[in-house]
């Protein structure tokens, strides 16, 4: 008997198979139109309608295809002025928590930087060596045309300096923050140095993260990197972007004595919000005393400094500013637009359109400024001021050797007439 059952079984599961299948192929899911409606006519071309959609197992029908998703304003069908400066906003997150966020203007979107074989490489070198740089951390939307030049000749890196973690919590920042960073890395100068020099670029951004909780500040550090890359290749061109070292001017000495090229410190916004937007140990008199102290310490030095705008500062605020730059002397100033890294960043006031920012570049230029980069995604580091920077300091340069060589000349000129006359 127990045979029997066992062959009635294998007999009975093919007949269940079949039957199951017949009844699920006529079953519908609830979820699934099984009448697709049709699609209107595509706007591109009326008399030809677009290709039917795909069932989905969405309720929500109406949902636009990728393809629409990702679509952007093309060259063929420019946006008009209007159109362009107007913000945009759109509707977000679930139904019964909908939220609405701004858009951003269409002159602030970047390509991202991906698949460039340039970008990988300096990023290879970056991470071989244990870099940082500034480009990553404070997630500059520059990065994709700095590094992705046509070769490395044409790239631009900011490296930054004693680790990837500040002291200081400045509200506008991205980078990490903690009141104990890691110490330095004594190897961090040479290993800077063998990389610039193996890149071969004509000029170079030095950066670092704010060290209180050292006794120099790191003035040391960034003074012996510099030593180390100019020994390596002196025709490199190095900038330095520091700190205000907690108003130390022996510091600021240290660094601005170490044979660089051009000191920047960036005062980042006008002084009425310093205090709401930078760390509360910086202050814009602080800054002001760094890049006027450099002036008098290191003789014919370029000074730079860099101002966000976007923060809700006022027109009258600005040009007080770039007076008070002028009166110490600061020779190359840049505006960009600040950009809200996240949501625990202060909030974009207004975002500044490109007319603007050329209004502001003219009156720098007018004001005596020897160079002006403005633009909405123009940063301290920007790679146009860079090659301008790099012009002028190798003009300047052979200017003193011409001059240099003139007065020998003269001098030997001047003793040989003596020694005739005698």
């Amino acid at each position: 008997m127990a045979s029997c059952s066992r062959s009635l079984q294998h007999i009975r599961a093919p007949v269940q198979r079949v039957l199951a299948y017949s009844l699920g192929a006529s079953r519908a899911y609830a979820t699934v139109p099984t009448n697709t409606p049709e699609s209107p006519p595509s706007p591109s071309n009326p008399a030809v309608p677009s290709p039917p959609r795909r069932p989905t197992y969405f309720k929500d029908t109406t949902v636009s295809t990728f393809d629409e998703f990702v679509s952007t304003s093309s060259a063929t069908s420019p946006l008009s002025p209007s159109d362009a400066y107007t913000l945009r906003t759109a509707e977000v997150g679930p139904a019964s928590n909908r939220r609405t966020i701004t858009r951003l203007p269409e002159w602030l979107k970047t390509p991202i930087p991906a698949g460039n074989d340039n970008y990988k490489s300096i990023k290879k070198d970056l991470r071989g060596l244990n870099l940082h740089t500034v480009c990553e951390e404070a997630r500059c939307p520059n990065i994709s045309e700095c590094w992705g030049g046509d070769n490395k000749n044409a790239a631009t890196a900011t490296i930054m300096l004693m680790g990837d973690t500040c002291t200081r919590g400045c509200r506008f920042c991205s980078v990490k923050t903690n009141r104990a960073p890691a110490p330095l890395d004594p190897h961090e100068p040479e290993h800077t140095a063998e990389a610039l020099a193996r890149w071969g670029l004509g000029y170079v951004v030095l950066t670092s993260v704010d060290r209180d909780d050292l006794a120099d500040g790191g003035a040391r550090h960034f003074a012996e990197t510099i030593r180390k890359i100019k020994a390596k290749k002196p025709s490199l061109l190095v900038e330095a972007l520091t700190g205000d070292f907690r108003g130390d001017l022996d510091m600021v000495k240290i660094v601005a004595q170490s044979g660089l090229d051009v000191y920047a410190h960036n005062i980042e916004t006008v002084e009425g919000l310093t205090p709401f937007v930078r760390d509360r140990r910086a202050t814009f008199r602080q800054s002001l005393s760094v890049l006027e102290h450099v002036k008098k310490v290191q003789e014919g030095s370029i000074t730079k400094t860099s101002i966000m705008l976007g923060l809700g500062e006022q027109e009258q605020e600005i040009a007080d500013t770039l007076k008070e730059l002028r009166n110490v002397d600061v020779d190359v100033v840049t505006f960009g637009q600040y950009m809200r890294p996240t949501k625990r960043h202060l909030k974009v006031e207004k975002y500044v359109t490109p007319e603007e920012f050329e209004m502001w570049r003219l009156r720098a230029l007018d004001m005596g400024f020897l160079y002006v980069a403005s633009g909405p995604l123009v940063r301290s580091s920007y790679k146009a001021g860079e090659a301008f920077i790099e012009n002028v300091l190798r003009k300047r340069a052979g200017e003193k050797a011409s001059s240099t060589v003139e007065g020998k000349i003269g001098a030997t000129v001047a003793m040989g007439e003596t020694l005739r006359t005698e």
